[in-house]
């Protein structure tokens, strides 16, 4: 019994066969006239509550056996037809007698539409996306296999899922060139369903006259009752079968079964079905349109729509209801359990060896300062401030990395200079900074604070005070403008750590597309990458620009074979930069600065020392504490000008004094008097003496 039924579909084809042999009592006739309009259901059915085509797969076959089921029908109910009368059971009459209502003609009509609509627009439509499908997926095959291929290789799936997934695809590929064909069976079957009726009718009606002696009009009632039926009965499977080919092609986008996906998709776009009640409302004020049936579809797509959007306001209202309760509990979770298999990879460890050249971390309150979707402008300024400083010094600023904190105050922000932190300071977001001056005309309440970037003592004031403060003299920046200043007087500071191997084969190789020769010439017989590095860096240090890259090398090809250090190269770049350096450091036309008493000199000259790393200054601690002590006092001069303490000597010890005082005075600068123009007017308002 078990391998009867095994076989079950095999004998019902060779039963259909032999349909087209054997000819089947009305009863019998009936009887799978009804089956072939139930199985043409089920199947349409099936179709639209498939997620995937290849759920289906069988399809193909089932469209060729259920046009072989019509075929062996039609036949038969012809059989029975031209035989008997027009008698062809109670399924083809009670088809024939609803549809004709005492009317041939109308009778044929409706049937020749029904033909047509199936040949014309179903049939041809389902044929044409059939063939563009399987053309389709066949072309996408090599690169899908590559993309498996990919993810296998970088370890995304298993062998076993590999296999699967081409299995897949060769299936897909097999369904669609499967159905390109099997389209071409319907095709075949509406153009042999029209000649079948014809045949029946023509052949009905000679029968009828010539053998059964009937009147023509009695044969053309009894035949064309008959051939209408049988036709319907075959077609109206076949039109099912067909709106199941066109469905079950044109599926290849499906997240769901085809009710699901109408429901959630129409329900997705309530303002466009309220839009279409509100078309319908215009449209009725046409003249002799029907103003009841209007007004009512047009209420049932406002009133649907409205409901819709609610429900849809309502959905989204508790989502973020349900997402506050829970987000912080299921977001530490899941970074927690997402870190855990991350880093179960060794590899990946290896990520967090890796140091941002800049890094800016920030409080919570601080975060709309650099959220462009909140309105910030920080990342505006960080490019304005890059463009600037690349103009200015010939060096491009890295990216910088802006992250949340949680560990720091609300209020505070944290740079860092290669992971480590070079600078911190406090914002109060909805106040501003007020700079004392040295002599304000009024007093101004505020919180007292130290501005970050230059330790001016200021306060920190509401926005109702600003205007008083300025009549008062102060100088009142707002909160994002003291942290970009901050943040840009640190990156000036510490530029020459941002000058890395890569950062300076950058700058070479850009150089090296306008004068190969050169940079070929210089790099590396006469110098090494690294050590034209250092360069760079002590340039940058020093806060002079290093654009010119021309001058550069030249200045190294010069001293090439001269036996100089790169101390001793140093001095010579930035003699030959003197107009840099003079632009850098003048102040309309003159210069302040302090110079170093004779004997003084000579005694650090004496001092001068060498060993394996280069010269060095052997001071006594003693005259070191004295020239910094003096240097204290006449540092305070310059602050009365808002400058900057320079520091003039000769060239020969001029980079031992900056290295012997800069530990002291980051921001001193230490320059020879080979490194200034003649033009200029040279002011000494201090000397250190001891």
């Amino acid at each position: 019994m078990k391998r009867l039924l095994n076989n079950a579909i095999s004998f019902f084809v060779v039963a259909i066969v032999l349909l087209l042999l054997i000819p089947l009592p009305p009863f019998a006739l009936d009887m799978m006239l009804i089956f072939n309009l139930s199985i043409s259901l089920v199947i349409l059915l099936i179709t639209m509550n498939i997620r995937n085509p290849l759920e289906f797969a069988i399809f193909p076959s089932l469209l060729l056996v259920t046009t072989l089921i019509r075929l062996g029908l039609n036949i038969s109910s012809t059989r029975s037809i031209l035989t008997k009368n027009g008698d062809a059971g109670k399924v083809i009459h009670a088809f024939g007698s609803f549809v004709l209502q005492g009317n041939v003609v109308v009778g044929f009509i409706i049937f020749l539409i029904i033909v047509l609509v199936q040949f014309i627009v179903i049939t041809k439509g389902a044929e044409r996306v059939s063939e563009v499908a399987a053309r389709f997926t066949l072309d996408a095959m090599p690169g899908k296999q590559m993309a498996i291929d990919a993810d296998l290789s970088s370890g995304l799936i298993t062998e076993e899922q590999a296999k699967i997934r081409r299995n897949n695809i060769q299936r897909e590929a097999d369904f669609y060139g499967a159905m390109d064909g099997a389209t071409k069976i319907v095709k075949g079957d509406a153009i042999m369903s029209i000649i079948i009726t014809a045949i029946n009718f023509t052949a009905g009606v000679i029968i009828g006259v010539v053998q059964s002696n009937m009147s023509f009009g009695g044969v053309l009632s009894v035949y064309s009752l008959a051939t209408v039926g049988d036709g319907l009965v075959s077609q109206i499977p076949a039109l099912l079968i067909s709106t199941s080919t066109g469905l079950i092609v044109t599926r290849a986008v499906a997240e769901g079964s085809l009710n699901q996906d109408v429901s959630r998709q129409f329900s997705a776009q309530p303002k466009a079905i309220m839009a279409a009640g509100a078309i319908m409302v215009v449209i009725s004020f046409i003249p002799g349109m029907p103003k009841l049936q209007m007004y009512l579809l047009a209420a049932i797509l406002l009133f649907g729509g409205n409901r819709i959007l609610q429900s849809i306001k309502v959905k989204e209202l508790k989502e973020m209801e349900a997402a506050s309760e829970d987000s912080d509990m299921l977001e530490e979770a899941e970074v927690q359990k997402r870190q855990e298999e991350y880093y179960r990879n060794i590899d990946n460890v290896y990520d967090m060896l890796e140091v941002e050249a800049i890094s800016m971390e920030f409080g919570y309150s601080l975060i709309p300062l650099a959220d462009e979707k909140n309105g910030g402008r920080m990342i505006n300024r960080v490019v304005i401030f890059r463009r600037q400083y690349a103009q200015e010094m010939g060096f491009v600023i890295p990216s910088i990395k802006l992250q949340d904190n949680s560990g720091l105050g609300t209020n505070q922000y944290v740079i860092k200079i290669r992971g480590e932190e070079a600078a911190r300071g406090e914002l109060l977001v909805d106040y501003y900074l007020a700079l004392e001056p040295s002599n304000p005309t009024g007093e101004i309440e505020g919180i007292e604070a130290i501005e970050p970037a230059y330790g001016i003592p200021s306060r920190w004031i509401t926005p109702d005070q600003r205007e008083l403060a300025e009549i008062y003299g102060y100088t009142v920046i707002d909160p994002l403008s003291v942290m970009i200043t901050h943040l840009t007087e640190t990156i000036k500071r510490n530029t020459h750590q941002l000058l890395d191997r890569r950062e300076t084969m950058k700058l070479i190789n850009r150089f090296k597309e306008k004068t190969p020769d050169l940079v070929n010439d210089v790099f590396p017989n006469m110098i090494s990458y690294g050590n034209f590095q250092k360069l760079l860096g002590n340039l940058l240090k020093e806060g002079i620009p290093i654009r010119d890259l021309e001058l550069l090398m030249e200045t190294v090809a010069e001293d090439f074979g001269s036996g100089k250090d790169l101390d001793g190269i140093l001095e010579d770049m930035r003699v030959n930069l003197k107009r840099t350096v003079t632009r850098k450091f003048c102040v309309e036309g003159q210069m302040r600065v302090i110079v170093l008493d004779g004997e003084l000199e000579r005694k650090i000259i004496s001092s001068m020392a060498k060993n394996s790393q280069g010269v060095y200054l052997a001071l006594s601690p003693e005259l070191m504490q004295r020239m910094v002590s003096c240097l204290e006092e006449e540092k305070k001069k310059f602050d009365d000008f808002g400058q900057e303490p320079i520091i003039l000597t000769s060239q020969v010890i001029r980079v031992y004094i900056y290295r012997l005082l800069e530990p002291f005075y980051p921001n001193i600068h230490v320059l020879s008097f080979s490194e200034i123009t003649n033009t200029i007017q040279i002011q000494a308002i201090g000397t250190i003496t001891v």
